[in-house]
C-alpha cells in the first residue's frame, strides 16, 4: 500500500536533521536502499534520549518502508513493524489528535498482522478500523488513509467485514485527492480484478506505469511499478489462455 508521509510534526522547535534527512530519503530511498538501514538505526539510537514527536513518527515511517523493503525473515518484519507501531502509540498518547500518528500506528498494526497471518490480522482488525476512522475524521484530506482502508476491505474476507464496493469507494476516493498516487491505482486495480473488471483494471495498471511524475518516486520504482507490470501480464496470461 502507498505510504508516503510527509507531514511529520514535531514538539517544539523544528525538526530535527535526523528527521529533515529521512523526509529527503522517504522519497530517495531507492538510490541506495541500504540507507534505510543506517537512518533506522540512527532514529532508534536518538529516541532513547530525545523522545519527541517528530523522531518518533520518522522512526515509525522508516520501520514500515524498512519491513517493506529491507526485512529478509518473517521475524525481521514483525520487529519493524512492531517497532514502528510502538512509536507511533507513543505520538498518539501525547497528541491523540495527529492524524499522522493514528494512520503509522494503524499501518503498522495492520502490516504485523498480515505477517503474523489471518488470525493475526483479524485480531488486530478492530483496532486498525478504529484507527483509520480517526484520521479520517480528524482531516478527511489525508489520502494515505483511503490507501490503507481501501486494503483493508480488499483483503479481509467479506465474513470479518470485507467489502470490495467499500474497497473501491476507498481507493477511488484517494484517487480525486491525487491521481499521481500510484499505490491507489494498483489497489483499485486488483479490487477490479477480484469484481471481475479487468479492461477497467487495466486502465489502471497502465495509468500507474505511465505516471510520470508520481508522488513518491522510490515507492514507485520498488513497488507500485513492479506490481503494476506482474498484474497486467497475469490479465494477458489469462487472456490468452481463453
Amino acid at each position: 500500500m502507498g505510504l508516503l508521509v510527509t507531514r511529520t510534526v514535531t514538539a517544539g522547535g523544528g525538526p530535527s536533521d535526523l528527521v529533515a534527512e529521512w523526509r529527503i530519503w522517504s522519497m530517495r530511498y531507492h538510490e541506495e536502499p541500504a540507507r534505510l538501514d543506517e537512518i533506522r538505526e540512527a532514529l532508534e539510537q536518538t529516541i532513547k534520549t530525545n523522545s519527541r514527536v517528530g523522531n518518533l513518527l520518522a522512526l515509525a515511517h522508516v520501520c514500515f518502508i524498512w519491513g517493506d523493503i529491507r526485512a529478509k525473515t518473517r521475524d525481521e518484519k514483525l520487529d519493524a513493524y512492531d517497532c514502528g507501531r510502538r512509536a507511533a502509540e507513543r505520538v498518539v498518547e501525547l497528541q491523540p489528535k495527529n492524524p499522522t500518528a493514528h494512520f503509522l500506528y494503524a499501518t503498522n498494526t495492520a502490516r504485523w498482522g498480515e505477517t503474523k497471518g489471518l488470525l493475526g490480522s483479524l485480531f488486530l482488525l478492530p483496532t486498525v478500523k478504529k484507527e483509520m476512522n480517526i484520521v479520517i475524521n480528524l482531516d478527511p484530506y489525508f489520502t494515505p488513509v483511503y490507501a490503507l482502508a481501501g486494503n483493508v476491505y480488499y483483503e479481509v474476507p467479506p465474513l470479518f467485514g470485507g467489502d470490495l464496493d467499500k474497497a473501491e469507494a476507498m481507493f477511488r476516493k484517494g484517487l480525486e485527492q491525487d491521481p499521481t498516487f500510484t499505490a491507489m491505482h494498483v489497489g483499485l486495480a486488483k479490487t477490479l480484478i477480484k469484481k471481475g473488471r479487468s479492461d477497467e483494471a487495466q486502465q489502471e495498471l497502465r495509468a500507474a506505469l505511465n505516471e510520470k511524475q508520481p508522488r513518491n518516486l522510490a515507492e514507485w520504482t520498488l513497488k507500485d511499478s513492479k506490481e503494476a507490470r506482474e498484474l497486467l501480464d497475469s490479465i494477458s496470461d489469462k487472456s490468452s489462455d481463453e
